[in-house]
Protein backbone atom coordinates (compact mmCIF):
# COMPACT_ATOMS: atom_id res chain seq x y z
CA UNK A 1 0.00 0.00 0.00
CA UNK A 2 2.00 3.48 -1.32
CA UNK A 3 0.50 6.47 0.45
CA UNK A 4 2.52 9.41 -0.80
CA UNK A 5 4.64 10.38 1.68
CA UNK A 6 2.83 14.23 1.18
CA UNK A 7 -0.11 12.67 2.27
CA UNK A 8 0.98 10.51 5.04
CA UNK A 9 2.99 13.77 6.56
CA UNK A 10 -0.59 15.12 6.65
CA UNK A 11 -2.34 12.34 8.81
CA UNK A 12 -2.77 14.35 12.01
CA UNK A 13 -3.67 17.77 10.12
CA UNK A 14 -6.45 15.26 8.58
CA UNK A 15 -7.25 13.67 11.84
CA UNK A 16 -7.24 16.83 13.43
CA UNK A 17 -9.81 18.59 10.90
CA UNK A 18 -12.15 15.42 10.89
CA UNK A 19 -12.27 15.16 14.94
CA UNK A 20 -13.53 19.32 14.00
CA UNK A 21 -16.12 18.56 12.01
CA UNK A 22 -17.19 15.80 14.16
CA UNK A 23 -17.39 17.83 17.08
CA UNK A 24 -19.81 20.62 15.40
CA UNK A 25 -21.90 18.57 13.43
CA UNK A 26 -24.63 20.37 11.33
CA UNK A 27 -27.75 18.85 9.65
CA UNK A 28 -29.27 18.74 6.56
CA UNK A 29 -29.09 22.50 4.39
CA UNK A 30 -27.46 24.22 7.77
CA UNK A 31 -24.44 22.61 7.08
CA UNK A 32 -22.92 26.70 7.42
CA UNK A 33 -19.77 26.20 9.55
CA UNK A 34 -18.73 22.84 7.42
CA UNK A 35 -19.28 24.96 4.32
CA UNK A 36 -17.06 27.72 5.61
CA UNK A 37 -14.66 25.25 7.00
CA UNK A 38 -14.09 23.65 3.34
CA UNK A 39 -14.18 26.90 1.62
CA UNK A 40 -11.71 28.22 3.30
CA UNK A 41 -9.19 24.97 3.14
CA UNK A 42 -9.69 24.90 -0.72
CA UNK A 43 -9.33 28.92 -1.15
CA UNK A 44 -5.79 28.64 1.03
CA UNK A 45 -4.60 26.07 -1.88
CA UNK A 46 -5.69 28.33 -4.52
CA UNK A 47 -8.11 26.27 -6.17
CA UNK A 48 -11.57 28.38 -7.66
CA UNK A 49 -14.59 27.91 -5.07
CA UNK A 50 -18.28 27.94 -5.84
CA UNK A 51 -20.70 28.23 -2.82
CA UNK A 52 -24.40 28.37 -2.68
CA UNK A 53 -25.41 25.43 -5.00
CA UNK A 54 -28.38 23.79 -2.62
CA UNK A 55 -27.59 26.88 -0.07
CA UNK A 56 -24.39 25.55 1.68
CA UNK A 57 -22.89 23.36 -1.18
CA UNK A 58 -19.33 24.07 -2.04
CA UNK A 59 -17.53 23.05 -5.48
CA UNK A 60 -13.71 23.69 -6.45
CA UNK A 61 -12.42 23.73 -9.62
CA UNK A 62 -9.25 22.58 -9.91
CA UNK A 63 -7.25 23.18 -13.69
CA UNK A 64 -3.69 21.74 -14.40
CA UNK A 65 -2.42 21.43 -18.33
CA UNK A 66 -4.48 22.50 -21.34
CA UNK A 67 -6.84 19.33 -21.73
CA UNK A 68 -10.63 19.79 -21.55
CA UNK A 69 -11.70 16.77 -19.90
CA UNK A 70 -12.97 16.60 -16.25
CA UNK A 71 -14.35 14.51 -13.62
CA UNK A 72 -15.95 14.82 -10.45
CA UNK A 73 -15.03 13.55 -7.14
CA UNK A 74 -17.81 14.09 -4.32
CA UNK A 75 -18.47 13.88 -0.42
CA UNK A 76 -21.23 14.70 1.45
CA UNK A 77 -21.25 16.93 4.58
CA UNK A 78 -24.35 16.34 6.86
CA UNK A 79 -25.13 14.75 9.77
CA UNK A 80 -27.97 12.80 11.52
CA UNK A 81 -30.59 14.05 14.22
CA UNK A 82 -29.07 11.20 16.40
CA UNK A 83 -27.98 11.80 20.28
CA UNK A 84 -24.28 10.76 20.35
CA UNK A 85 -23.19 8.11 22.89
CA UNK A 86 -19.67 7.76 22.66
CA UNK A 87 -17.38 10.01 25.34
CA UNK A 88 -14.14 11.17 23.44
CA UNK A 89 -13.34 14.08 23.79
CA UNK A 90 -14.36 14.88 19.96
CA UNK A 91 -17.51 13.82 20.76
CA UNK A 92 -20.83 16.03 19.53
CA UNK A 93 -20.79 19.39 21.31
CA UNK A 94 -24.46 19.90 20.07
CA UNK A 95 -27.03 17.69 21.91
CA UNK A 96 -29.28 15.76 19.49
CA UNK A 97 -26.45 16.01 16.34
CA UNK A 98 -24.13 13.56 15.27
CA UNK A 99 -22.16 12.42 12.54
CA UNK A 100 -23.05 9.19 12.78
CA UNK A 101 -22.77 7.90 9.47
CA UNK A 102 -19.00 8.95 8.39
CA UNK A 103 -19.37 12.42 6.30
CA UNK A 104 -17.32 13.95 8.25
CA UNK A 105 -14.52 11.39 7.31
CA UNK A 106 -15.52 11.89 3.62
CA UNK A 107 -14.78 15.81 3.84
CA UNK A 108 -11.58 15.20 5.39
CA UNK A 109 -10.60 12.57 2.80
CA UNK A 110 -11.87 14.84 -0.32
CA UNK A 111 -9.80 17.88 1.05
CA UNK A 112 -6.74 16.04 1.68
CA UNK A 113 -7.13 14.80 -1.88
CA UNK A 114 -7.50 18.13 -2.78
CA UNK A 115 -4.50 19.38 -1.26
CA UNK A 116 -2.17 16.84 -2.46
CA UNK A 117 -3.87 17.64 -6.24
CA UNK A 118 -3.47 21.32 -5.90
CA UNK A 119 0.42 21.05 -5.07
CA UNK A 120 1.85 18.04 -6.09
CA UNK A 121 -0.65 16.13 -8.59
CA UNK A 122 -0.03 15.30 -12.13
CA UNK A 123 -3.17 15.64 -14.60
CA UNK A 124 -4.17 17.48 -17.43
CA UNK A 125 -8.07 18.29 -17.38
CA UNK A 126 -10.32 19.89 -14.92
CA UNK A 127 -11.05 17.99 -10.76
CA UNK A 128 -14.45 19.00 -9.59
CA UNK A 129 -14.63 18.52 -5.84
CA UNK A 130 -18.44 18.56 -4.91
CA UNK A 131 -18.83 18.71 -1.13
CA UNK A 132 -22.90 18.28 -0.75
CA UNK A 133 -25.13 19.18 1.68
CA UNK A 134 -28.36 16.69 2.57
CA UNK A 135 -27.31 13.41 1.94
CA UNK A 136 -28.90 11.98 4.74
CA UNK A 137 -32.48 12.88 3.83
CA UNK A 138 -33.51 15.80 1.86
CA UNK A 139 -31.36 14.80 -1.70
CA UNK A 140 -28.96 17.65 -1.46
CA UNK A 141 -27.88 15.80 -4.64
CA UNK A 142 -30.83 16.29 -6.67
CA UNK A 143 -30.86 20.05 -5.57
CA UNK A 144 -27.43 20.80 -6.74
CA UNK A 145 -28.31 19.08 -10.03
CA UNK A 146 -31.18 21.01 -10.41
CA UNK A 147 -29.82 24.35 -9.86
CA UNK A 148 -27.23 23.53 -13.00
CA UNK A 149 -24.11 21.95 -10.89
CA UNK A 150 -23.35 19.56 -14.20
CA UNK A 151 -24.25 22.30 -16.15
CA UNK A 152 -22.19 25.08 -14.52
CA UNK A 153 -19.87 22.49 -14.29
CA UNK A 154 -19.33 20.05 -17.19
CA UNK A 155 -17.73 17.27 -16.14
CA UNK A 156 -17.41 13.28 -18.32
CA UNK A 157 -17.50 11.25 -15.12
CA UNK A 158 -18.88 11.32 -11.33
CA UNK A 159 -17.54 9.42 -8.24
CA UNK A 160 -18.25 8.88 -4.64
CA UNK A 161 -17.10 6.87 -1.77
CA UNK A 162 -18.88 5.63 1.33
CA UNK A 163 -17.39 4.40 4.70
CA UNK A 164 -17.97 1.03 5.23
CA UNK A 165 -18.13 -0.93 8.94
CA UNK A 166 -17.91 -4.32 8.84
CA UNK A 167 -15.34 -4.01 5.90
CA UNK A 168 -11.58 -4.20 7.25
CA UNK A 169 -10.07 -1.05 7.05
CA UNK A 170 -7.34 -1.17 3.97
CA UNK A 171 -10.31 -2.84 1.96
CA UNK A 172 -12.57 -1.83 -0.53
CA UNK A 173 -15.10 -3.21 -2.32
CA UNK A 174 -16.53 -2.07 -5.94
CA UNK A 175 -18.99 -3.34 -8.64
CA UNK A 176 -20.60 -2.46 -11.49
CA UNK A 177 -24.46 -2.17 -11.69
CA UNK A 178 -26.56 -1.61 -8.55
CA UNK A 179 -24.83 -1.02 -5.47
CA UNK A 180 -27.67 1.00 -3.07
CA UNK A 181 -31.87 0.34 -3.62
CA UNK A 182 -34.17 3.31 -4.12
CA UNK A 183 -35.81 4.50 -0.99
CA UNK A 184 -39.45 5.10 -1.79
CA UNK A 185 -42.24 5.70 1.19
CA UNK A 186 -45.95 4.84 0.56
CA UNK A 187 -49.06 6.13 3.00
CA UNK A 188 -52.29 4.80 2.64
CA UNK A 189 -56.13 6.36 4.49
CA UNK A 190 -58.55 4.29 4.70
CA UNK A 191 -62.15 5.80 4.90
CA UNK A 192 -64.75 4.88 6.71
CA UNK A 193 -67.62 5.78 9.02
CA UNK A 194 -67.13 6.08 12.95
CA UNK A 195 -69.12 4.03 15.40
CA UNK A 196 -69.84 2.51 18.94
CA UNK A 197 -67.73 -0.20 19.05
CA UNK A 198 -70.63 -2.47 20.52
CA UNK A 199 -72.98 -1.13 17.70
CA UNK A 200 -70.40 -1.94 14.97
CA UNK A 201 -73.06 -2.31 11.95
CA UNK A 202 -74.02 1.19 12.48
CA UNK A 203 -70.18 2.13 10.97
CA UNK A 204 -67.86 1.15 8.53
CA UNK A 205 -64.83 0.05 10.15
CA UNK A 206 -61.26 0.77 8.62
CA UNK A 207 -59.52 -1.36 10.88
CA UNK A 208 -60.23 -4.93 9.46
CA UNK A 209 -59.09 -3.61 6.41
CA UNK A 210 -55.93 -1.60 7.50
CA UNK A 211 -55.15 -5.16 9.15
CA UNK A 212 -55.92 -7.09 5.40
CA UNK A 213 -53.64 -4.97 3.74
CA UNK A 214 -50.90 -5.04 5.81
CA UNK A 215 -50.89 -9.06 5.37
CA UNK A 216 -51.32 -8.95 1.58
CA UNK A 217 -48.86 -6.31 1.17
CA UNK A 218 -46.40 -9.50 2.27
CA UNK A 219 -47.48 -11.07 -1.16
CA UNK A 220 -46.16 -7.96 -3.57
CA UNK A 221 -42.99 -9.10 -3.21
CA UNK A 222 -43.14 -13.08 -2.59
CA UNK A 223 -45.80 -13.50 -5.16
CA UNK A 224 -45.42 -10.88 -7.94
CA UNK A 225 -41.73 -9.77 -8.45
CA UNK A 226 -39.43 -11.96 -10.61
CA UNK A 227 -37.62 -14.57 -7.36
CA UNK A 228 -33.99 -12.79 -8.73
CA UNK A 229 -35.62 -9.01 -8.69
CA UNK A 230 -34.55 -8.40 -4.87
CA UNK A 231 -37.11 -5.89 -3.25
CA UNK A 232 -38.27 -5.26 0.42
CA UNK A 233 -41.68 -3.95 1.06
CA UNK A 234 -41.78 -2.72 4.94
CA UNK A 235 -44.99 -0.84 6.75
CA UNK A 236 -43.69 0.64 9.63
CA UNK A 237 -46.29 2.69 11.14
CA UNK A 238 -50.05 1.65 11.94
CA UNK A 239 -52.53 4.51 13.58
CA UNK A 240 -55.99 4.72 13.89
CA UNK A 241 -58.16 5.59 16.61
CA UNK A 242 -56.86 6.40 20.32
CA UNK A 243 -60.37 8.20 21.33
CA UNK A 244 -61.57 5.59 23.34
CA UNK A 245 -61.66 1.52 24.07
CA UNK A 246 -65.41 1.86 22.56
CA UNK A 247 -65.48 4.30 19.86
CA UNK A 248 -64.63 2.59 16.34
CA UNK A 249 -62.63 4.87 14.60
CA UNK A 250 -63.76 6.54 11.11
CA UNK A 251 -59.43 6.72 9.63
CA UNK A 252 -57.16 3.98 9.65
CA UNK A 253 -53.47 4.77 8.03
CA UNK A 254 -50.43 2.79 6.91
CA UNK A 255 -46.89 3.85 6.14
CA UNK A 256 -43.87 2.60 5.29
CA UNK A 257 -40.75 2.29 2.78
CA UNK A 258 -40.23 0.25 -0.35
CA UNK A 259 -36.93 -0.67 -1.63
CA UNK A 260 -35.44 -1.98 -4.79
CA UNK A 261 -32.74 -1.84 -7.71
CA UNK A 262 -34.82 -1.57 -10.47
CA UNK A 263 -37.16 1.40 -11.74
CA UNK A 264 -39.59 -1.33 -13.40
CA UNK A 265 -39.69 -3.13 -9.72
CA UNK A 266 -40.56 -0.09 -8.38
CA UNK A 267 -43.54 0.16 -11.01
CA UNK A 268 -44.54 -3.12 -10.19
CA UNK A 269 -44.20 -2.97 -6.81
CA UNK A 270 -46.59 0.53 -6.79
CA UNK A 271 -49.00 -0.87 -9.28
CA UNK A 272 -49.35 -3.74 -7.16
CA UNK A 273 -49.72 -1.70 -4.01
CA UNK A 274 -53.05 0.27 -5.82
CA UNK A 275 -54.65 -2.78 -6.55
CA UNK A 276 -54.58 -4.47 -3.52
CA UNK A 277 -55.87 -0.92 -1.65
CA UNK A 278 -58.05 -0.27 -4.07
CA UNK A 279 -59.90 -3.99 -3.90
CA UNK A 280 -59.59 -4.41 -0.19
CA UNK A 281 -61.53 -0.90 0.22
CA UNK A 282 -64.19 -1.96 -2.16
CA UNK A 283 -64.95 -5.35 -0.43
CA UNK A 284 -65.19 -3.29 3.79
CA UNK A 285 -67.09 -0.71 1.54
CA UNK A 286 -63.98 1.99 2.43
CA UNK A 287 -62.60 4.71 0.37
CA UNK A 288 -59.03 4.57 0.79
CA UNK A 289 -56.26 6.72 -0.77
CA UNK A 290 -52.77 5.57 -1.39
CA UNK A 291 -50.08 8.33 -1.44
CA UNK A 292 -46.84 6.52 -3.03
CA UNK A 293 -43.54 9.04 -3.44
CA UNK A 294 -40.36 8.32 -5.38
CA UNK A 295 -37.21 9.34 -3.36
CA UNK A 296 -33.74 8.60 -4.02
CA UNK A 297 -33.57 6.26 -7.27
CA UNK A 298 -30.95 3.13 -7.07
CA UNK A 299 -27.49 3.97 -6.88
CA UNK A 300 -26.22 2.56 -10.19
CA UNK A 301 -22.59 2.20 -11.12
CA UNK A 302 -21.98 1.99 -15.16
CA UNK A 303 -19.09 -0.49 -16.29
CA UNK A 304 -16.62 1.29 -17.78
CA UNK A 305 -16.62 3.76 -14.71
CA UNK A 306 -16.72 0.46 -12.01
CA UNK A 307 -13.43 -1.25 -13.89
CA UNK A 308 -11.37 2.14 -13.86
CA UNK A 309 -11.99 1.96 -10.07
CA UNK A 310 -11.00 -1.38 -9.59
CA UNK A 311 -8.04 -1.35 -11.53
CA UNK A 312 -6.98 1.69 -9.18
CA UNK A 313 -8.06 -0.14 -6.07
CA UNK A 314 -6.16 -3.07 -7.22
CA UNK A 315 -2.96 -0.89 -7.95
CA UNK A 316 -3.07 0.78 -4.48
CA UNK A 317 -3.55 -2.01 -2.35
CA UNK A 318 -3.79 -5.28 -4.04
CA UNK A 319 -6.60 -7.35 -5.64
CA UNK A 320 -6.82 -9.10 -2.30
CA UNK A 321 -7.95 -6.72 -0.67
CA UNK A 322 -10.50 -5.10 -3.21
CA UNK A 323 -13.99 -6.85 -2.50
CA UNK A 324 -15.89 -7.55 -6.01
CA UNK A 325 -18.64 -9.67 -4.65
CA UNK A 326 -20.48 -7.89 -1.83
CA UNK A 327 -23.90 -7.86 -2.34
CA UNK A 328 -26.15 -4.43 -3.10
CA UNK A 329 -27.16 -3.02 -0.18
CA UNK A 330 -30.48 -2.05 0.65
CA UNK A 331 -29.88 1.47 2.08
CA UNK A 332 -30.01 4.31 -0.27
CA UNK A 333 -28.27 6.70 -1.04
CA UNK A 334 -28.46 10.16 -2.46
CA UNK A 335 -24.91 9.96 -4.93
CA UNK A 336 -27.78 8.11 -6.99
CA UNK A 337 -29.01 11.54 -8.80
CA UNK A 338 -26.33 12.01 -9.80
CA UNK A 339 -24.91 8.70 -11.60
CA UNK A 340 -28.49 9.64 -13.44
CA UNK A 341 -27.04 12.14 -14.76
CA UNK A 342 -23.36 11.18 -15.45
CA UNK A 343 -21.34 7.69 -15.59
CA UNK A 344 -19.71 7.08 -12.66
CA UNK A 345 -18.98 5.10 -10.14
CA UNK A 346 -19.44 4.88 -5.73
CA UNK A 347 -17.05 2.53 -3.82
CA UNK A 348 -16.95 1.50 -0.15
CA UNK A 349 -14.01 1.74 2.10
CA UNK A 350 -13.45 -0.45 5.06
CA UNK A 351 -13.71 1.24 8.33
CA UNK A 352 -12.79 -1.79 10.06
CA UNK A 353 -14.98 -3.58 12.62
CA UNK A 354 -18.81 -2.49 14.17
CA UNK A 355 -18.10 -3.58 17.85
CA UNK A 356 -19.42 -1.67 20.08
CA UNK A 357 -22.07 -0.21 18.30
CA UNK A 358 -19.76 1.23 15.50
CA UNK A 359 -22.42 1.09 12.61
CA UNK A 360 -23.81 3.14 10.73
CA UNK A 361 -26.60 5.61 12.35
CA UNK A 362 -25.80 4.16 15.63
CA UNK A 363 -24.72 6.63 18.32
CA UNK A 364 -21.89 4.85 19.37
CA UNK A 365 -20.47 5.15 15.97
CA UNK A 366 -17.04 6.94 14.67
CA UNK A 367 -15.00 7.33 11.60
CA UNK A 368 -11.85 5.13 11.32
CA UNK A 369 -9.13 7.87 11.33
CA UNK A 370 -6.69 5.37 10.35
CA UNK A 371 -8.22 5.47 6.60
CA UNK A 372 -8.21 8.93 5.89
CA UNK A 373 -4.94 9.21 3.79
CA UNK A 374 -5.71 5.70 2.16
CA UNK A 375 -9.07 7.53 1.13
CA UNK A 376 -7.57 10.64 -0.09
CA UNK A 377 -4.82 8.84 -2.03
CA UNK A 378 -7.83 6.67 -3.85
CA UNK A 379 -9.39 10.07 -4.52
CA UNK A 380 -5.74 11.07 -5.93
CA UNK A 381 -4.79 7.98 -8.15
CA UNK A 382 -8.21 8.12 -9.92
CA UNK A 383 -8.32 11.41 -10.58
CA UNK A 384 -4.89 10.66 -12.23
CA UNK A 385 -5.66 7.70 -13.97
CA UNK A 386 -8.63 9.45 -15.35
CA UNK A 387 -7.21 12.52 -16.67
CA UNK A 388 -3.49 11.27 -17.64
CA UNK A 389 -1.23 13.84 -18.21
CA UNK A 390 0.86 13.49 -21.53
Amino acid sequence: MAIPAEIGDRREALVALRRDLHAHPELAYDEYRTSDVVAAFLQDLGIEVHRGLAGTGVVGVLRKGSGNGGLALRADMDALPVRERNSFPHRSRHDGRMHACGHDGHTAMLLGAAEYLARHGRFDGRVVFIFQPAEETDGGARVMIEEGLFERFPVETVFGMHNWPGLPAGQFAVRAGPVMACADQFDIRFIGQSAHAAMPQQGRDPIPAAAELVTALQTVVSRTLDPLDAAVLSVTRVNAGGEAYNVIPAEARLSGTVRAFRTEVQDRIEDTMRNLCNGIASAHGLEVELDYRRGYPPTVNSVAEADLCLTVLTGLVGADHVRTDLNPSMGAEDFAFMLHRKPGCYIWIGNGPGDGGCTLHNPHYDFNDDVLTLGSTYWVRLAESTLQAG
